[in-house]
C-alpha cells in the first residue's frame, strides 16, 4: 500500500522517540507563542507540516449505500502552553445534515424518515461524522491503529454473543483503554462547535454497555435526545428559530410542537444541549465547502477530570510519541472510511 507523508509518496520506515513500532504516517504538532484561534485561515498553520493520509478501507459494505468509499486526508497540528490544535480537512463531495427528520405526510401523519441497511443502520437521513482514536495503553495499537479495538461480528456472533452489528469497539484486556474524539456534524459540531469526548474500554457484555466497549466520558449537563412525542408519532418539540436551514433543534431554542405544517415539511429528529463536564473537553470549529470538510480541534494538553487518566489520552510529556488513528463517516451511522496501521504524533 503507498503512503503519503508530507504531500509526497513515500515509505515510513523510520522509527521516531522511542516507539517500538514504526508508524505509517508520522504528524508533528508545531509549537506556537499564543494561542491559535479557531479560524482555520488563521496565519499560524502556515508553520505546520501537513500528513496526507488516504482513507481507503471500510468495515463492510451497506445496502444500497451511495456514500463514499474513499477518501484523503490532509492533517497538521499546533500547539502552545497549554493546548494542542489539530485541522483535518478531507474530502466528501456532499453535504449531510439530517439525522432521522420528521417528515408530515399527505395524510397529516408524521414519519421519521429512516431508510435502514441489511444491519439495521441509518446510511440515508444521517449526518457526517469524524473520529479519531488515541492510545491510552493498548498494547499493539502502535502496529495496528484502531483495528486493534475493532471486533467484526462472524456468523452473527461476536464474542460469544448473538449480534448484528458488523462490528463492536473493544480493547483485548482489562485495563485497556482508547480515547476517542467523536465528530458530529448534527449533534456537537455544526450545532454547538463541540467534539463528543469519549473512550474505548474490554467491556463485552451489552447489559453492562449497550454500544459494548465504547463510552461517553463524565457529561455534566448538555447532550443529544430523539424529538419525539410519549407515543412517537410525532416530534415532541420545534425551534423557535426562524432558521429553517437547521436540522437540529438547540436546547434553548426548542418549543412545545404545534402543528400548522404542510405535507412535505420536515422538523429535526433531535434537540441538542452544549456537553460539559469531561464530556465537553474539545472544541470544534467546522465547515464544508467545495467538496471538503474542514475541521479545527483544540483540547488542553492535560485533562485534570477525576478519570482523566483511563479516558482522555494526556499530552503530558511532549519528549515522547503518540500514536492515533481517524476515521471519516459519510452520511453514516456506522459506516466509515479509515486508514490501516496508525499515526505518530510528536511534539516540535
Amino acid at each position: 500500500m503507498k503512503k503519503m507523508t508530507l504531500s509526497l509518496l513515500v515509505a515510513s520506515t523510520v522509527l521516531l522517540g522511542t516507539s517500538a513500532f514504526a508508524a505509517d504516517w508520522k504528524l508533528e504538532s508545531t509549537k506556537v507563542s499564543t494561542p491559535v484561534s479557531m479560524d482555520a485561515s488563521d496565519g499560524a498553520w502556515a508553520k505546520a507540516k501537513e500528513v496526507v493520509v488516504p482513507l481507503n478501507e471500510t468495515p463492510y459494505k451497506p445496502d444500497g449505500y451511495k456514500g463514499i468509499t474513499k477518501s484523503t486526508a490532509v492533517l497538521k497540528s499546533l500547539y502552545d502552553d497549554k493546548n494542542i490544535y489539530i485541522k483535518v480537512q478531507y474530502d466528501d463531495p456532499t453535504l449531510s445534515t439530517n439525522r432521522e427528520p420528521w417528515m408530515k405526510q399527505a395524510d397529516g401523519s408524521w414519519k421519521k424518515m429512516k431508510n435502514v441497511d441489511q444491519t439495521n443502520h441509518e446510511n440515508t437521513y444521517y449526518e457526517d461524522k469524524m473520529a479519531f482514536f488515541w492510545n491510552i495503553n493498548t498494547k499493539g495499537f502502535e502496529k495496528k491503529g484502531c483495528a486493534i479495538a475493532c471486533h467484526m461480528a462472524k456468523d452473527g456472533m461476536n464474542n460469544g454473543i448473538s449480534d448484528t452489528s458488523p462490528g463492536r469497539k473493544y480493547t483485548n484486556n482489562a485495563g485497556e483503554t482508547i480515547d476517542m474524539w467523536h465528530w458530529k456534524s448534527v449533534r456537537t459540531g455544526l450545532s454547538t462547535d463541540m467534539t463528543d469526548d469519549q473512550f474505548v474500554n474490554n467491556n463485552t457484555d451489552p447489559k453492562v454497555g449497550k454500544d459494548w466497549g465504547r463510552s461517553g466520558d463524565e457529561k455534566l449537563g448538555g447532550g443529544d435526545k430523539a424529538n419525539m412525542n410519549a407515543d412517537k408519532t410525532a416530534p415532541e418539540f420545534m425551534s423557535k428559530n426562524a432558521d429553517k436551514t437547521k436540522t437540529w433543534i438547540l436546547e434553548e431554542d426548542k418549543v412545545p410542537f404545534v402543528d400548522t405544517f404542510k405535507a412535505g415539511d420536515m422538523i429535526p429528529g433531535i434537540v441538542v444541549g452544549k456537553l460539559s463536564g469531561s464530556r465537553g473537553d474539545i472544541a470544534t470549529q467546522a465547515a464544508w465547502k467545495d467538496g471538503k470538510w474542514t475541521l479545527i480541534f483544540k483540547r488542553a494538553l492535560v485533562t485534570t477530570h477525576p478519570k482523566s487518566a483511563e479516558q482522555d489520552v494526556q499530552f503530558s510529556d511532549l519528549k515522547k510519541p503518540y500514536f492515533f488513528g481517524i476515521s471519516a463517516f459519510d452520511n453514516s451511522a456506522i459506516n466509515h472510511v479509515f486508514h490501516e496501521g496508525s499515526i505518530e504524533l510528536t511534539f516540535k
